[in-house]
């Protein structure tokens, strides 16, 4: 599947006989016996009360063995880890206690893709048939080729390499700094950078006296908004960065006809057109192109995107 909250995979709880537990639970688990599972996991804990990523992984169990204190469980990991690396405050979500973020944590989407960036293109071409940049590749290759091109989101590198071509200068940004390694070593980016794309563009790490802005006659960002709810602070940043009549070309799984923005399962977010088209009108975008299509496989079971592209000001 794609990347979901695997954090806990980092951490040892410092005890091993609790770690024993726990390899004995992830057993179980992989069998299907969530249930027994979860007692493993309270045993562990029982040993490394203090161990955020535990609590984690029984909220996990908790939640598929059926069982109601999986919210109990979340929130003992955020009492440990505030900062939620491990996405609790989505699952809680996702269980109704909890309403629905605007936006996920940071520091939870920042440690998910540094966690993923070693296995990304492999698990997520080869294993889930992930097509979004070639797919945005031909969306945007009759209006190439490209003086300035900035990726948002741009992870290891994927739309880069298939763009590279028809780009003068090629900029990649993305949270996590794994991702960014990976994207290096691919040796197509002009400049590469981490930022984040929910805070404000003083702040977001876009800009700086040498990355100035309305530079880019396109901006990209592929399959990149889904691990965003609010869009709020994302079309700024790119009329920012646009040149007047600039292009922003992007991919949002398709919500149908549920709401602006929805919480799935996977703790991705999913977005309907009618809130795409509402972001774009009111940031001055006129829609070029609409594509609905199969953007990757979960569990066995396509995952329906749409690809936007759009124009500044005309």
């Amino acid at each position: 599947m794609a990347p979901t909250s695997s954090a806990f995979n980092q951490f040892s709880s410092g005890d091993v006989l609790a770690d024993r537990r726990v390899d004995y639970a992830r057993m179980l688990a992989e069998a299907g016996d969530h249930a027994a599972a979860a007692e493993l996991i309270e045993q562990a804990l029982e040993l490394s009360p203090h161990w955020a990523a535990g609590w984690f992984l029984l909220g996990e169990y908790r939640e598929k063995a059926g069982r109601p204190d999986a919210a109990d469980a979340y929130r003992q990991t955020l009492e440990l880890e505030p900062e939620d690396v491990f996405g609790a405050t989505l699952k809680l979500a996702l269980l109704g206690e909890e309403s629905v973020p605007d936006l996920p944590p940071s520091g939870y989407i920042e440690s998910l893709f540094d966690d993923y960036a070693d296995r990304f293109d492999t698990a997520l071409v080869e294993k889930l048939n992930y097509s979004v940049p070639e797919k945005l590749a031909a969306l945007v290759a009759p209006h190439a080729p490209f003086d300035y091109v900035v990726d948002l989101g741009c992870g290891t590198g994927l739309l880069g390499e298939a763009i590279r071509s028809s780009v003068t200068r090629l900029e990649g940004f993305d949270i996590s700094a794994n991702m960014l390694v990976r994207a290096e070593q691919k040796a197509v980016y002009d400049h590469l950078g981490q930022a984040d794309l929910s805070l404000p563009h003083h702040e977001a790490g876009l800009f700086s006296e040498n990355l100035g802005l309305h530079r880019a006659d396109l901006v990209s960002a592929a399959d990149v908004l889904m691990y965003l709810g609010s869009l709020e602070t994302v079309f700024p940043l790119v009329t920012a960065l646009l040149r007047p009549n600039g292009l922003f070309a992007f991919s949002v799984e398709d919500a149908g006809s549920d709401g602006g923005f929805v919480l799935r399962e996977s703790l991705r977010y999913a977005h309907s057109q009618a809130y795409i088209e509402m972001l774009l009108a009111q940031h001055g975008f006129t829609l070029a192109e609409l594509q609905r299509t199969v953007i990757r496989t979960d569990g066995g079971n396509p995952v329906r995107g749409i690809l936007f592209l759009s124009r500044l000001g005309a």
